[in-house]
């Protein structure tokens, strides 16, 4: 006679916004330096647009929790003032495109000031912003600007893909001495996953291996991960090994971890929703290049969104998206190579 062990219940999942909301209320819990501020963010404004920061007022108070007047400029500068002096600020910059009125005070002076003070003067400060098409919102309101920054000396980028990792990450985050530009895919904002561990770190600059393979290197983040794993796994039907692997800090970005799997494989794919010319992916393709050019087996593939705005009309956002089909398609380009050999 067999006894059957109990089932294990089932674990209840939570959304991006939820995992976001506990990672802010964790880190203002534990310390005072904590602040946030941004526009709408207190509770008389409902905590935000879709509620990142509900209840952080009422628990911790005005001072803590303010909504700013609209200016990005003055909601960036505020917030290196308080950096500097000992606070831990998180400013939100509603929209990435908005950053654009703030990017005298990021890259002029918290991206510079521990360089320019010779080590002396930290900017502890994060910056959370949202972004992505798929909305129609047009061309004001849905860009990726994440290789500007990264290409910014002393700022670091993030941009988590699931809600355990964005708790995580934006923990980290605010634990950091130095700038960090925390991008928020706003479809993502919905989707839902696993809970993170309470407290639980997801430390900066280590990438996430998805999917383990043997064929191609598919490296992506933020919205590209889930299209990525859902190409990986169409492919693996037909005996094509995907390893995909998810960045989750843009810069400095795991070199090692990326390194180690094209070496394995000799073919790789880069992913990403910005537009492809001058992007993160040409980077990453042209460090792949420097380092394992004799290792490589086929062309390193690059897919991003096409060189303009980010269309309103759905039909034509539809076909800005890169999606799975398009990094199918790149992942097949690569492995051409293989067949002409």
């Amino acid at each position: 006679m067999t006894t059957e062990s109990p089932s294990k219940p089932a674990v209840k999942k939570i959304g991006m916004i939820q995992a976001l909301n506990m990672a802010l209320h964790e880190a203002m819990s534990k310390d005072e330096r904590v602040i946030v501020l941004g526009e709408d963010v207190a509770d008389p404004e409902e905590g935000g647009i879709v509620g990142v920061t509900k209840g952080l007022s009422t628990a911790y108070g005005d001072l803590r929790c303010r909504s700013t007047p609209i200016s990005e400029q003055a909601i960036v500068g505020a917030a290196i003032g308080a950096a500097i002096v000992g606070m831990k600020p998180i400013a939100e910059i509603m929209l990435m495109n908005f950053t654009t009125v703030a990017m005298d005070m990021i890259v002029n002076h918290a991206a510079k000031l521990r360089f320019m003070s010779g080590g002396q003067t930290g900017v502890p400060l994060v910056i959370r912003t949202a972004t992505g098409a798929g909305l129609s919102v047009g061309g004001q309101h849905a860009d990726y600007y994440e290789a500007w920054f990264a290409h910014t000396p002393g700022i670091k980028v993030v941009m988590a893909s699931t809600p355990a990792d964005a708790y995580g990450l934006l923990l980290s985050a605010i634990d950091d001495p130095d700038p960090v530009i925390f991008v928020e895919n706003t479809l993502l904002y919905f989707s839902q996953g696993e809970p993170p561990e309470p407290g639980k770190r997801v430390p900066l600059s280590v990438a996430n291996v998805v999917k383990p393979g043997s064929d191609v290197s598919l490296v992506c983040y933020g919205s590209h991960v889930a299209p990525s794993l859902a190409a990986a796994g169409k492919l693996e039907a037909e005996g094509i090994s995907v390893e995909v692997i998810d960045l989750r800090t843009i810069s400095p970005w795991d070199r090692k971890t990326v390194l180690a799997s094209v070496a394995k494989t000799g073919r790789a794919v880069i992913t990403h929703e910005a537009v492809k010319p001058f992007g993160v992916g040409a980077e990453i393709s042209s460090v792949i290049h420097e380092e394992l050019f004799d290792k490589l087996k086929g062309p390193v593939q690059r897919v991003g969104a096409p060189y303009c705005p980010v269309p309103y009309s759905k039909p034509l956002e539809v076909a800005f998206m890169q999606g799975a089909e398009a990094i199918e398609a790149a992942v097949r380009k690569t492995l051409q190579a293989r067949a002409a050999a």
